[in-house]
């Protein structure tokens, strides 16, 4: 008769056991560092962050472009892997006010630009791309791969 009556609350326990082992929300990214941040273009100075950060610049015609959207979306689940690379997000969606960084750029609509640390050009994209993509691009240019040996120099 004992197991009879264990049955049900066995099928019970067995469909609320996800539930509680799993809470909702928890398989989405981890939480994001609270210091990383998209940063306007017009608060950059280039020269005090020359060799210290790798910017990513996001520019774009308005806030309101969908491509820019898209972007920053993108990019949002990988915040924790670009700041573990140096990363500075920079964006700039007010062609109006030229920030230096347009200036320098000139983008036309949308436009992604990963620069090394040294603040030269190395990838051009005019589509959103994907942060995954944008890591491993990181990985593969030669002053991270630099700073990567520095780092672990048993993988010479």
């Amino acid at each position: 008769m004992q197991l009879i009556a264990r049955r049900p609350f066995l099928a019970v326990l067995a469909l609320c056991l996800p539930a509680l082992a799993f809470p909702a929300g928890a398989d989405e990214a981890p939480a994001v560092p609270s210091t990383f941040a998209p940063v306007p273009a017009l608060e950059v100075v280039e020269t005090d962050l020359l060799f210290l950060r790798r910017p990513v610049v996001v520019f774009a015609d308005s806030a309101n472009d969908p491509a820019f959207v898209r972007q920053m979306e993108l990019l949002k689940r990988y915040y924790a892997e670009l700041d573990a690379r140096d990363v500075i997000l920079i964006t700039d969606t007010d062609p109006a006010n030229p920030s230096d960084l347009r200036k320098k750029l000139r983008p036309r609509g949308f436009s992604l630009v990963l620069m090394d640390k040294d603040w030269k050009p190395m990838i051009r994209k005019p589509l959103p791309w994907d942060g995954r993509e944008i890591v491993n691009s990181i990985d593969k240019m030669p002053i991270a791969r630099s700073e990567s040996l520095e780092k672990s120099p048993a993988g010479r």
